[in-house]
């Protein structure tokens, strides 16, 4: 009788809007706690393993539930106070509540798991190498802008899995200069009765703010729904009062889409593109030329890559994804020959001015064009023995055919960049073998083991960096050897 009334007290607690008392007992990939309610585990997020906390259950499926600490009844070692008002709140950052060395910690093993769980390959992770700066790291501000409840403009950052904007004056893991850009579109939006994008009723004018700081000045970008940016000789004045060397482009983005560009930039006010100097290279940035958010960690990043290309003894690489190509030109001036295939066009030019700027005309080849419709042809015109690949893909990780063509290439050594680690545990699995195709799905090889297999890639090491401190996010790097 007592071990039937214990399980109905079990199956009540755990519906929605319960509450119950549990310990954390690890950490989900998303930096969430994970703690187990009878037959359900439950995520909550903004807490820390070994914790006592007090907790309601927001959804309950099957035995899957999430969670909402509602007190921390005994807190950990690990958990220190927030530095951002808004955090919980806000979806940009997951992990300000846990201490730095944890949060290196974390990474590692959400590295680890990706590739157990996705492909079945089971390695020790090293300790994700630290970021100089905890906070102020960002050279890339981008915040939607939108209207509230009252119908009044609003600029921050969406919260967690919605497109509700959280308002925000300052956000601590950008510099000074992303509280100052935010001041002005305020007062500007302000001033000249400019309105936030309404997502749902699809009008508005402001729908996005992207800012890149490129040494000291900036690429300012405004996103708007429609053709017209209203004022815009007032919103650069503003702009000039602050700012000693910036750029104002205009774009437009009329799709009813997530992506934050159009396809139609003007420039409004100054040089449109800037010049800098990283890791030895001269190159320009432009408002949609991609580069790494964090420069120190970039640094560290980019040449741990160019030293194992280096160590390969390649005569040629190739730098797919190559964005403004400054990795491509480390990557020509350490072997002698590079290509930098990059779909953006103004990416690529910036990288063929970066060619110029820094005399590497005969040892850099920018291509314009998408790394699935170059990358198998240039892969079939050079030596596979004597050219090492370097994979950047977007989040999304590579695409299916052109893993095919990486496998039949027949190209010894590659380095995959990766922000993802569960497309990155994916596109590893292939390259390795660990994962087959069995018509659509994707299948654990039975015959993959320790030792790999012919005709595929061995890991020679994986290491995470820490490119995105306080969030859930981490860049990693792998090194493959065909086998």
């Amino acid at each position: 009788m007592c071990v039937v009334r214990e399980r109905i007290v079990e199956r009540v607690i755990t519906e929605k809007n319960y509450e119950f008392t549990g310990t954390v007992e690890s950490f989900g990939s998303n930096g969430e706690g994970i703690v187990h309610r009878g037959e359900t585990v439950f995520f909550a997020p903004f807490t820390v393993v070994g914790e006592k906390v007090k907790f309601k259950a927001l959804k309950v499926k099957g035995k899957i539930g999430y969670a909402k600490a509602l007190e921390i009844l005994t807190p950990a070692d690990e958990r220190v106070r927030a530095r951002c008002p808004v955090f919980t709140k806000c979806g940009g950052c997951q992990l300000q509540h846990l201490r730095y060395g944890a949060q290196l910690k974390l990474k590692s093993k959400t590295v680890q798991d990706a590739l157990r769980k996705v492909a079945g390959i089971r390695m020790e992770i090293p300790l994700t190498v630290k970021s100089e700066h905890q906070f102020e790291y960002r050279n890339k501000l981008q915040v939607p802008v939108g209207v509230d409840s009252r119908g009044d403009t609003v600029i921050g950052f969406f919260a967690e899995r919605s497109h509700r904007i959280v308002p925000i004056d300052r956000c601590p893991i950008h510099p000074s200069w992303a509280a100052d850009i935010i001041a002005i579109f305020k007062k500007y939006a302000a001033k000249c009765g400019v309105s936030g994008y309404d997502e749902v009723n699809r009008r508005g004018t402001l729908r996005h703010i992207v800012v890149r700081e490129v040494e000291g000045a900036f690429i300012v970008t405004a996103i708007t729904y429609g053709n017209v940016l209203p004022e815009k000789d007032t919103l650069v004045a503003m702009l000039a009062d602050k700012f000693n060397s910036f750029s104002l482009w205009h774009n437009v983005n009329d799709k009813d889409t997530n992506a934050v560009f159009g396809e139609k930039f003007t420039l409004i006010a100054g040089e449109g593109r800037y010049t800098a100097s990283e890791c030895g290279i001269r190159y320009e940035a432009g408002p949609n030329t991609f580069l790494q958010v964090n420069t120190g960690v970039c640094r560290k990043l980019y040449d741990r890559a160019v030293r194992y290309a280096a160590h390969c003894g390649a005569e040629a690489a190739i730098d797919a994804y190559s964005g403004g190509g400054l990795l491509t030109a480390m990557l020509a001036k350490a072997i002698g020959m590079a290509y930098g295939i990059e779909a953006v066009r103004e990416a690529s030019n910036c990288a063929d001015a970066l060619r110029e700027a820094n005399k590497l005309d005969g040892k850099m080849c920018n291509i314009c064009g998408k790394v699935e419709d170059i990358l198998p042809g240039l892969l079939k015109k050079l030596d596979a023995e004597k050219t090492f690949l370097l994979v950047d893909p977007p989040r999304k990780g590579v695409d299916r055919a052109t893993i095919k063509a990486i496998l039949a290439s027949g190209i010894r050594h590659m380095a995959m960049i990766s922000c993802n680690p569960s497309t990155m545990a994916r596109d590893v699995g292939l390259l390795t073998g660990a994962l087959i195709e069995e018509g659509s799905e994707l299948k654990k090889n039975p015959n993959y083991g320790a030792n790999g297999l012919a005709g595929y890639y061995s890991i020679v090491s994986v290491q995470p960096f820490d490119m995105f401190p306080q969030t859930k996010h981490v860049e990693v790097l792998l090194c493959l050897e065909r086998k």
